[in-house]
């Protein structure tokens, strides 16, 4: 094996080409031709990377960064790193050496443990930092080889937001707060130091947790206040990840700033406040945040809820609606008047679900009003109005406002008591589609809802187009996923009572760069659909009786949950245990 002395231009295309990997002819007219500007600015590896060219003993494979990084990888004999920022504790590894020192040598700390040091390096040839650092540290080192394009980029990223939580907490003036909002601050008060929300340092941080969370793809950013510091942690699909640890000054800065950006009132720390920004995501596009705000023991805990506006783009297939799912969902909605249901959990995508629908609907021909607690997300082509309690604006009295307002569709953002329920039925019964939701486990249980909080039998029968229960599954990453064999008894426990049959295989993934290792990757609704026919309408009476109702639901033709899950398995979308962890308890027959 080949190594060049050092991880030189030369020295690579050398070995490259010794290896029949690369043409002779190719590799003199880079080293003649290449740039001083390229090779200061540049590692060798992306000067060669960014010829495109294709490996002469396989023409099919192109000398990418990555392919390159792994061929070095073998020839150093040092292990592959690939980063998850997730998994990092940036605030550690940048404690180790300074910005100009890793940027010099081309190094990152990626891991540091009470019983060594991880160093990522994009030159394996080179070690003379590493007595130096041996001294400092006095704990091993042991190397990895990082892709030095990511390796740059990160090495920017983390000591630059270090930087900013520095700089941040030198500006702690030690002033004692005017309004003391953790409960334990008494006993703290000379630890403590005021931040300017405005200061460009809080500003930085801010933008870059914002920014962090888009690359994510995370759906939620959690600001939570602890004694000693506040936690940062994204909700990635439909699951939380530590992402950062931010002294508590800073935390508390760091809220304000963005409580200023949602135009919330700063100074108002005991209530919980609700607001929303409009801002870029890397790529241009426009995002929506959501906030809201909570007093806790040690200050206000933030969360901010990220809407992409591309969700308002999806088909319903691409919503996890199948084919006759999706036959049965657009029947519902082209009813000219009537109530439509969808029920499930927070979090279960119904927003979603109901978005997408209405703008599926809202053509220029059509009024589309909608009345929200709080509006979800700001869509042009719909009339939004918001919950205000504050000046008795309640769903009740939206309806009543909005049948005023010529509708041909009205959507209410849910359905919580006997008024709304009323008004929603006479909105129905005057002509119009509406469209709510309701928080209950299954499609039939919305019946018996809709009856506890007083709608009387008959005017469920006359109203009711039909309801839809969903909730959301993890999907399978689909650059690691394969097939797998499985239990019988899971499959069985997903589809009793029910006879149907199994699949050959099912779906499993080991995990990979992409999904994190998860083997899961973006989440997909699964479907009770329950239209309500003459049949069904016939069991809806004064005595009402679920457990009969149900099983007539499904004589009709209804798939429960689990059995919408099942499909998705079979299909190789997820796995069993995923949909054993959101679907209800399985119906008797």
């Amino acid at each position: 094996m080949n190594k060049p002395p050092v991880c030189s231009l030369e020295g690579i295309l050398e070995t490259l080409v010794s290896e029949e990997i690369v043409e002779q002819e190719n590799a003199s007219m880079v080293t003649s031709l290449v740039s001083a500007q390229d090779r200061k600015s540049l590692h060798p590896l992306e000067i060669i990377a960014k010829r495109q060219w294709t490996n002469k003993s396989d023409p099919q494979q192109i000398l990418t960064l990555d392919w390159l990084t792994d061929w070095l990888v073998e020839q150093s004999g040092l292990e592959r790193y690939h980063f998850d920022p997730l998994k990092m504790d940036v605030a550690s590894c940048t404690s180790i050496v300074s910005y100009a020192y890793a940027s010099r040598f081309g190094i990152l700390p990626v891991k540091v443990t009470d019983d060594e040091v991880v160093i990522a390096v994009t030159d394996p040839y080179n070690q003379e930092w590493m007595d130096e650092l041996d001294r400092i540290v006095n704990k091993p080192i042991s190397r990895v080889l990082a892709n030095p394009q990511e390796l740059k980029s990160y090495l920017i990223e983390f000591y630059s937001v270090s930087k900013a939580m520095e700089g941040a907490g030198n500006k702690a003036t030690g002033e004692m707060p005017g309004n003391i909002q953790n409960l334990e601050q008494l006993i703290e008060l000379g630890k403590t130091g005021k931040v300017d929300a405005e200061d460009q340092h809080i500003v930085s941080i801010v933008d870059w947790l914002m920014q962090y969370a888009f690359n994510q793809r995370a759906s939620d950013i959690h600001i939570e206040p602890r004694r000693e510091q506040g936690n940062v942690r994204f909700r990635i699909d439909g699951v939380m990840h530590q992402v950062y640890e931010i002294p508590a000054n800073i935390t508390a800065a760091v809220v304000s700033r963005i409580k200023i950006m949602g135009r919330l009132d700063v100074a108002e720390k005991r209530k919980p406040q609700d607001g929303r920004i409009k801002t870029l995501s890397p790529n241009g596009a426009e995002i929506e945040l959501r906030l809201s705000s909570m007093p806790t023991a040690f200050g206000e805990k933030l969360v901010l809820r990220i809407f992409d506006p591309e969700v308002l783009v999806k088909n319903f297939s691409a919503l996890g609606l199948e084919k006759k799912e999706s036959e049965i969902w657009n029947s519902m909605i082209s009813r000219p008047h009537g109530i439509i249901l969808v029920t499930g959990p927070t979090g279960s995508g119904k927003t979603t679900t109901l978005y997408t629908s209405l703008k599926h609907l809202a053509t220029p021909e059509v009024n589309v009003c909608t009345i929200e607690d709080p509006i979800e997300l700001v869509e042009p082509s719909f009339n939004q109005m918001q919950v205000q309690h504050n000046i008795d604006l309640d769903f009740a009295t939206g309806v009543k406002t909005l049948l005023r307002q010529d509708p041909d569709i009205i959507m209410v953002g849910e359905i919580r008591d006997r008024e709304t329920a009323e008004m929603a039925v006479q909105a129905a019964l005057t002509g119009h589609l509406v469209l709510s939701t309701l928080h209950t486990n299954d499609a039939p249980s919305a019946i018996a809802r809709l009856a506890e909080i007083g709608v009387p039998s008959y005017l469920i029968t006359a109203t009711l187009i039909g309801v839809v229960a969903q909730r959301l599954v993890r999907t399978l990453c689909t650059h690691c996923k394969h097939e797998t064999s499985f239990n019988m008894r899971d499959w069985e426990a997903l589809i009793k009572p029910w006879t149907t049959s199994p699949p050959e295989k099912i779906a499993a993934a080991e995990g990979c760069l992409e999904c994190r290792q998860t083997g899961f990757l973006g989440r997909v609704g699964i479907y009770e659909m329950m239209p309500l026919n003459d049949d069904l309408k016939q069991e809806i009476t004064d005595d009402f009786d679920l457990i009969r109702f149900r099983k007539a639901a499904i004589r009709q033709g209804m798939k429960p949950l689990n059995l919408a899950g099942a499909q998705k398995v079979a299909r190789g979308m997820t796995t069993i245990e995923e949909v054993l962890k959101v679907a209800p308890p399985r119906y008797d027959t």
